[in-house]
């Protein structure tokens, strides 16, 4: 029996939110839109935060209002306190996302609240969520190397992750924030979150930056983790991580996990034309690595099948 994958489309929100260019809402349900008629069926559409600080993200809750197929898909909003998941299921959103920055400057710059404040407001989300039948996904940031403390101890990692687990977090979500991972940290890290959390309830989610973002994601399925972020493309990074750039390009991620025997519901090819039209809307140049060659192969099947032109 073959092992399903799940990919988790992060582009219309981590992707976007750091892009210099703000799309309007319509655009950004078109990208959605796309993606959803290619086989995508994860999707985080956007997050509930203030438009003052993350104006790419302006017209959330609208957004919400007006996804596709939201019977076969699962959207998730990210939320950064208490107020956000207000919003968040307010918009109709039954899957939300919290970040916990596992180190304390990282908290510091980019909330303004310390680790463990951080990790109370996380867990009191968790807890409502669970009480209210919205499942929420606590996200651990910075898990391997923080833009501004470095390297990670994973006991912290895996004391975090603890925390989120017994607050009832549906997913602990390990993060590679700045991209700065490698394959040996990846089971070091993983390895100590497992003791507490069971792998089943495990996700990563991986940046591109130094190039290692697919060897780690095959160590981490070694590991049996069985889900993965990724962005359309390699869209986006993190606006408030200094040299956050470079999420992991869901077609190299389908690619990969397809050509392994993985099933992620997902034809590759069919991803072609979503990357050129995030393109198109953001005016950046993206693709991953595999791209060209799919973009040849789209190509080859296109004129095969007399759609060329």
């Amino acid at each position: 029996m073959s092992i399903e994958i799940r990919v988790n489309e992060v582009g219309p929100r981590d992707g976007l939110q750091s892009q210099g260019k703000t799309l309007t809402t319509h655009a950004r349900l078109d990208l959605i839109r796309t993606m959803v008629r290619a086989g995508v069926r994860n999707v985080e559409a956007g997050s509930f935060v203030s438009p003052k600080a993350v104006p790419q993200m302006a017209g959330t809750a609208e957004l919400f209002g007006q996804l596709p197929d939201p019977d076969a898909v699962r959207y998730a909003g990210l939320v950064p306190n208490m107020k956000g998941y207000e919003l968040a299921v307010e918009a109709g959103a039954r899957v939300v996302n919290v970040v916990l920055s596992v180190t304390e400057t990282m908290n510091q710059k980019n909330i303004r609240m310390s680790l463990d404040q951080t990790a109370e407001v996380c867990a009191a989300i968790v807890e409502r969520g669970r009480s209210e039948g919205i499942e929420v996904q606590a996200y651990l940031a910075v898990a391997y190397e923080c833009p501004f403390e470095g390297r990670v101890s994973p006991s912290v990692v895996a004391e975090y992750g603890r925390q989120m687990q017994q607050a009832g977090a549906s997913k602990i979500i390990v993060a590679d924030t700045i991209g700065a991972a490698n394959p040996a940290q990846v089971r070091e890290v993983l390895g100590g979150l497992t003791a507490f959390v069971p792998s089943e309830n495990l996700s990563c989610h991986f940046h591109d930056t130094r190039g290692m973002a697919l060897a780690n994601i095959t160590a981490a399925l070694d590991l049996g983790i069985r889900e993965f972020d990724a962005s359309i493309g390699g869209l986006g990074g993190c606006p408030f991580s200094p040299g956050a750039t470079g999420n992991v390009a869901t077609e190299d991620v389908v690619l990969l996990l397809n050509s392994m025997g993985y099933q992620t519901g997902i034809e590759p090819l069919d991803l072609v034309p979503v990357v050129k039209f995030a393109e198109d809307l953001t005016g950046v140049t993206l693709g991953g690595k595999s791209f060209k060659w799919l973009d040849q192969q789209f190509a080859k099947k296109r004129g095969e099948t007399g759609h060329g032109g």
